[in-house]
């Protein structure tokens, strides 16, 4: 199964509470910081929430 690798790269200051929670779930908190997730559609569906936030590139 492929993987994501995300990776935060705009701030969370100013969104939503929920866009907030959703970058937690995915493991990110801080600009410039990346986890790398299986590629599941409860993935896709928390990046589709932020993608103004978040970079994604499978691996």
């Amino acid at each position: 199964m492929t993987s994501l690798k995300v990776t935060q790269v705009r701030s969370a200051i100013g969104s939503k509470p929920k866009q907030r929670g959703t970058l937690r779930a995915l493991g990110l908190g801080r600009i410039g910081k990346t986890n790398t997730l299986e590629d599941k559609p409860e993935v896709r569906g928390m990046i589709a929430r932020v993608p103004h936030l978040v970079d994604v590139e499978e691996v």
